[in-house]
């Protein structure tokens, strides 16, 4: 294993400083613009040509990489996102940040698909699992490490930007002196959302309504905490307390899963969202200790959903069709997560800050009651034919490469054993 995790370093090591610079970007470019003034309606629209472009570029990227490369496409997305960064200290309009963090969303997604790629043709079918671990792990970390930069500088100024963009500079640095052989061509998107409905209606509906949350979460959560007056640490904090808690809890509830209908833990998971964000908005923040906690409480269902819809699809798939299913769902992901954004960003402008909480513990109502409506339709299917639940990192940082290098997407791959 240490072999294989060495043979990639260069690989990880760019995707480590490609997610820091996200996670310090995703934090930064909302609270600049409440410092400017801007309607929460207008960062939402930010956070909506991100997710558009994101999933676009799922489709488009491939096509590009068949025909000059995997190395020269890296090379140009990641110049891409520099300067997207340098972009926004320049010109400070909401039009146009709208389009600089499209360029971003589509750059990202593709710098995910060139790395990913990359890792699944050096890994081998006994070493996939351990891969994928230590891969998820790198995301998650480098996104955490990027929030907690911004508490370092001063997000009035345009020096964040700058070290930003130097970070996403920095990714292509590893992968370009790099000596591993470049992979084979980015597979196509396939994906056929009607018949992947017709098959799996809670997967589908339950995708679309954990992307509306996640979406709203993920582009407006800095802009919560700005309004209700927590300092850049404590921002960061939130968002790093619920990515733990939802790193924690996926095995857990992932487990539950595989010993009973998914449906149930969807149910379960959808009502622990509610009442996390009811305990939110009732509380607030005057205590930090409990904000925290509720905090926590929320990422153990606002990550971990994402993936038992994903494993609740499979249950009807052949082992083979996984990578389809999951390009399908995560298709489906991308549209919820466009129009998340835009549903809290008008809550906010109505009703103030809290209406961030408004929409997703609407969301995470929906759905719980759309699954527990699906059990009365559906029993659950056979034990026989049934996937095994796979922790996953949030699903905006997921293309159909992430499906590829997941070990359910090859059958014959042996499961660790328990421990």
């Amino acid at each position: 294993m240490k072999s294989t995790i060495a043979s990639v370093a260069a690989l990880l090591l760019s995707c480590f400083f490609m997610l820091m610079a996200a996670g310090l970007s995703g934090y930064l470019i909302p609270l600049r613009a409440v410092t400017l003034g801007w309607s929460t309606l207008s960062i939402s629209m930010m956070a909506t040509g991100y997710s558009i472009a994101f999933t676009a570029s799922c489709i488009i990227t491939p096509r590009l990489v068949r025909q000059v490369g995997h190395v020269r496409v890296f090379g140009v997305l990641t110049t891409l996102l520099s300067m997207s960064l340098l972009l926004h200290a320049l010109i400070a309009h909401p039009v146009a940040w709208v389009l600089f963090r499209a360029i971003a969303g589509f750059s990202m997604a593709g710098g995910y698909m060139v790395i990913e790629s990359w890792l699944n043709e050096r890994v081998s079918n006994e070493s996939r699992g351990a891969l994928f671990s230590v891969y998820m792990v790198t995301c998650m970390a480098a996104l955490t490490v990027g929030q907690y930069i911004v508490p370092l500088g001063d997000p009035t100024t345009t020096v964040l930007f700058m070290v930003c963009a130097l970070i996403f500079s920095l990714a292509i640095v590893p992968t370009a002196l790099s000596s591993a052989q470049s992979p084979q061509p980015l597979t196509q998107v396939k994906f056929d959302v009607p018949g992947l409905y017709r098959r799996s209606p809670a997967a589908v509906v339950g995708t679309l309504i954990a992307g509306i949350i996640a979406g709203a979460w993920s582009g407006l959560a800095p802009v919560y905490a700005s309004r209700l007056g927590l300092s850049t640490t404590e921002g960061a904090s939130m968002l790093a307390v619920a990515m733990i808690g939802g790193t924690l809890f996926q095995y857990p509830l992932g487990r539950a899963s595989d010993k009973m209908d998914r449906r149930r833990v969807m149910v379960f998971g959808g009502i622990v969202g509610l009442l996390a964000c009811i305990a939110v908005v009732s509380f607030g923040v005057e205590s930090h200790l409990t904000f925290f906690v509720m905090m926590f409480v929320l990422g153990t269902v606002l990550f971990p959903i994402y993936s038992l819809n994903v494993a609740h699809a499979n249950d009807y798939a052949r082992p083979d069709e996984f990578v389809e299913v999951s390009s399908g769902l995560l298709i489906v992901y991308g549209f919820g997560a466009m129009s998340g954004p835009l549903l809290a960003g008008t809550a906010m402008d109505i009703v103030g800050p809290w209406g961030l909480f408004a929409t997703m513990g609407a969301g995470f109502l929906c759905y719980a009651l759309y699954a527990a409506w699906r059990m009365t339709r559906r029993t659950k299917p056979p034990e026989e034919t049934r996937s095994e639940f796979r922790a996953m990192a949030p699903a905006r940082e997921h293309t159909p490469q992430t499906a590829e290098l997941d070990p359910r997407s090859d059958p014959e791959t042996p499961e660790p054993a328990a421990t």
